[in-house]
Formats: C-alpha cells, sequence, structure tokens
C-alpha cells in the first residue's frame, strides 16, 4: 500500500468508528448528524521521516488532562526531522496503562500543537497515534493521520494535553480540520 492509500484508509476508517455507536466519542445529538470528517488535502509533504532518539531511562511523569486526572507517561524518544525547510523536534510518549496491554505495547502518543489551532483546527491540538520502528531509529511521522482529541467532541473524555514542548512554531496544514460541533 502506498502512502496516499494508507492515508485515505486512515481516514476511512477514522469516519467509519465515529459513525458506530458502540465506539463513537460522539455526543448523540452530533452522532446523528455525523457524516464525516472534514480532512485538509492529502499533501505528502506532511509525511517525515524522523530520526528517533530513545530516551531509555525516562521516568513516568504525570501528563495533565483535559479532566483535571492525570495520567502516566514517559518520554520514549525524540523524533527530530525536517518540515517545510525547517529542523524540528517532538517528544514521543508512552502510555504506562497501554504498554501493559498486548495490543498496544508498542503503541507510541505523539500529541501536537501549530499555529492552526483554534482557527483551522482543533484549539487543544492533535495527535498522532504511531507504532515503534521494529528496527532502526528512524520513524516515518504523518500529519496527514492527525486526528482530534475525543474531548474535541466530548466532555465524557479526560484527554492528555499537549506539552508545551510539542507545540511545532508552523502550520501544519494535514490531517483532520476543525470539527463545526466542538
Amino acid at each position: 500500500m502506498n502512502a496516499v492509500q494508507e492515508i485515505m484508509k486512515f481516514q476511512r476508517e477514522l469516519n467509519e468508528q465515529y459513525r458506530d455507536q458502540k465506539k463513537s466519542p460522539l455526543e448523540p445529538g452530533d452522532f446523528t448528524q455525523f457524516k464525516q470528517h472534514d480532512f485538509f488535502p492529502i499533501d505528502l509533504r506532511y509525511r517525515v521521516a524522523a530520526t528517533v532518539e530513545l530516551t531509555p531511562r525516562a521516568k513516568f511523569f504525570k501528563m495533565k488532562t483535559s479532566a483535571g486526572i492525570d495520567q502516566d507517561y514517559r518520554t520514549w524518544g525524540i523524533a527530530t526531522f525536517e518540515l517545510m525547510g525547517k529542523k524540528m523536534k517532538l517528544s514521543l510518549y508512552q502510555s504506562r496503562r497501554l504498554m501493559n496491554d498486548p495490543e498496544y505495547k508498542d503503541y507510541i502518543f505523539l500529541p501536537f500543537t501549530d499555529g492552526t489551532n483554534g482557527s483551522s483546527t482543533y484549539g487543544g491540538g492533535r495527535y498522532i497515534g504511531l507504532r515503534m520502528p521494529t528496527s532502526g531509529n528512524t520513524l516515518i511521522i504523518d500529519f496527514n493521520q492527525a486526528y482530534n482529541p475525543y474531548c474535541a467532541y466530548s466532555k465524557r473524555y479526560a484527554c492528555p494535553i499537549v506539552p508545551a514542548e510539542n507545540n511545532l512554531d508552523v502550520d501544519i496544514l494535514a490531517g483532520i480540520r476543525l470539527e463545526l460541533h466542538e
């Protein structure tokens, strides 16, 4: 599967999840009106190869959430990459809770904010879910697969608040756009 097909699959699966009442974070009133997410046009310039510096000695810390309930995370690694001619860095996190779940033991959490937050994207930032590389120190970060946290749709969720070190000083015109029914 090529990169565009992967992105289209991600978008299709995200829309299907939100249409499924058992899996959707939408409130009942919003669920009946939901047709599909609004995504920026696919742009492969926002798909980058990052070099990852692992941080194996990082201790767990309490990441703040939108509901005031702290969650245990550790910095799994630091991703360095170039985007739009600028060198950038983002911290990659691992959840203590998820690392003990066989389905998510290799899951990496990448929350970020950028210049679009509050105007064309959700004000609290967006997330990307990644899997640990099976070999080497390179990881593909595809901002076309950025999605909103569940708390963008409902106050029932305690979503991690993006740490300050993951604020990008650019506009990421990729991934999910601002939802009209926030």
